[in-house]
């Protein structure tokens, strides 16, 4: 009788706080030691009022799959991925967000830091709609990504509602769907990170931004005739050169 009177003080007690199944488990505990389960002490802490609101349901924003395209002109279709790089001097990781265009392999837009939220990814976003003068024109590029987190966040959905641009998210394990931009952290793994051992972040990022600035300005490629992305990006745009189309 006295474990039944003080479990019903300790639910008296802590029950705002613990909810019926984690009250539940601390009666079965010492000193209590009841024999309850937890539909039993739903209804006591009922009968006393002191349930836990119930957090509300939260769906998910509506997922658009990737479709086949061709791409035949930049800022059609963009690509974003994240990347991880690491700081060895101050053991801890680093992010790399990328943004390519698809046709003229440009590298639109990055963020690097030592976090990577929707917040961040949103910002990129806009960043690079403002560099290509999109922000406020009618015809915008799909954003294409994976599933990460921050993709499929509810912050980046209202983001992309709010910019007018269409996202859409490739098939879970399908990387190749997503293989420009995989392409591009491959080489900026091979050619940046994997050969540089990093003491501090602020090296980290120098050598990051180096890299990219490099890689539009200076890097060629052969599938857009042996030409840096920016030089490509710029000749296309006064219509001074054709580039191969792009089937996604």
């Amino acid at each position: 009788m006295n474990k039944l009177k003080n479990g019903c003080q300790l639910i008296a007690e802590e029950g705002t706080y613990y909810g019926y199944v984690k009250m539940t488990k601390a009666l079965r505990r010492s000193p209590y030691q009841l024999v309850i389960n937890k539909k039993k002490v739903y209804r006591l802490c009922k009968k006393l009022d002191i349930l836990l609101p119930q957090c509300p349901l939260c769906q998910r924003p509506p997922r658009r799959i990737a479709r086949n395209r061709v791409v035949t002109d930049s800022n059609q279709v963009w690509e974003m991925d994240i990347k991880y790089g690491y700081v060895t001097g101050e053991d801890r990781f680093f992010f790399i967000l990328s943004i390519i265009d698809v046709l003229d392999r440009s590298i639109v837009a990055y963020h690097i830091g030592l976090s990577c939220v929707a917040a961040d990814v949103s910002q990129t976003v806009k960043q690079a709609l403002l560099k290509r003068q999109l922000y406020t024109s009618e015809n915008k590029p799909v954003i294409r990504t994976d599933n990460g987190p921050q993709f499929i966040s509810y912050p980046f959905a209202a983001t992309c509602l709010e910019v007018k641009v269409e996202h859409e998210r490739i098939p879970v394990r399908t990387p190749n769907k997503n293989a420009h931009i995989e392409s591009y952290h491959a080489i900026l793994e091979k050619e940046c990170l994997s050969h540089q051992d990093f003491q501090t972040y602020t090296e980290a990022y120098e050598a990051v931004s180096q890299f990219v600035t490099r890689y539009n300005q200076v890097r060629i490629h052969s599938s857009i005739g042996y030409r840096p992305p920016q030089e490509c990006y710029l000749l296309l745009q006064n219509r001074k050169m054709k580039v191969k189309s792009v089937r996604l």
